[in-house]
């Protein structure tokens, strides 16, 4: 996805029109966002993706090469990439309209053979930026390999009972939350996080935005993590990048807990920057960190 960012004192009701602060193009995407914070701690990465054949596509693909991440399986259609218009307010909080594009061309035959030629894979990430029925396919094929994956129902949409079965972690944000929970309710207390978590019936952490994040252990408990305390100015990717730091955590080696640790940190880092990938940490920034872990 190419991200289209609007600063903005203020976001404009219905018929209103605003003047904003600044604007600016960038690299998003939520797999892709993941798939550059794991890269940037070290991991090996590889793109599972569709592009269009405009700009955005060229632009997207050398992006992906620039960030030493893997492009063997980015294919490419005709007609437009994805992209996102965002709204950023003062406080930091953002407002997105995704508009997948060339995601919504991926193929369940074109998932199974990527994941099939990728025997060595810790982990697979999926988000539901392209048809549920391409993530099926790259998950059970995940799955028979011994590869563990890890869902981000983001943009969030209702999960099929199928998808929900093939994911060995889910992590939504406290909006997705409330969308996974028959009541609607955020995760303001543990009895909603652990019925959630048991109603999904997988490893499960939610974020909390500046307060951290919350995961269900094996003994049925909620452990919070608390995140660093930052100077908050943009908020776009946050998630992303606690998702690729946690599944980098995972691949390592690295206990949940510490997992979840290091996706607070980069996550924390990232709001104090504007932009998506562009306000993640580097690859010397993303190292301080992992050594940092407590």
């Amino acid at each position: 996805m190419i991200d289209m960012i609007a600063y903005s004192q203020k976001i404009p009701s219905a018929g209103e029109t605003v003047i904003g602060d600044s604007f600016s193009l960038g690299f998003g995407g939520k797999g892709a966002n993941q798939a550059v914070m794991a890269s940037r701690l070290g991991a090996k990465v590889s793109m599972v993706n569709t592009l269009g054949d405009d700009v955005f596509g060229e632009t997207t693909l050398q992006n992906f090469q620039e960030q030493g991440i893997d492009t063997t399986f980015v294919a490419r259609v005709s007609g437009a990439s994805g992209v996102a218009p965002i709204w950023v307010e003062p406080s930091g909080t953002n407002r997105i309209i995704c508009v997948p594009g060339a995601n919504n061309l991926m193929t369940v035959q074109q998932a199974q053979q990527a994941i099939s030629a990728l025997p060595n894979a810790k982990v697979v990430i999926g988000q539901l930026e392209i048809p549920q029925e391409v993530t099926c396919a790259a998950f059970r094929q995940a799955r028979s390999m011994g590869i563990t994956t890890i869902l981000n129902p983001a943009p969030f949409a209702p999960l099929t009972p199928e998808l929900t079965s093939l994911c060995d972690w889910i992590i939504p944000n406290e909006t997705e939350f409330a969308g996974l929970n028959p009541d609607g309710k955020q995760p303001d207390n543990e009895v909603e996080i652990l019925k959630v978590a048991k109603l999904l019936g997988c490893n499960f952490v939610v974020t909390l935005g500046e307060k951290g994040a919350a995961y269900t252990d094996n003994n049925g408990k909620v452990i919070y993590v608390s995140a660093p305390k930052v100077n908050a100015i943009d908020s776009t990717g946050a998630g992303d990048s606690f998702v690729g730091a946690f599944a980098f955590g995972l691949a390592s080696g690295l206990t949940v807990e510490n997992s979840v640790q290091l996706g607070c940190a980069c996550a924390s880092d990232s709001v104090t920057r504007k932009g998506t990938q562009s306000s993640y940490p580097s690859k010397a920034e993303a190292a301080n960190l992992l050594k940092n872990l407590s």
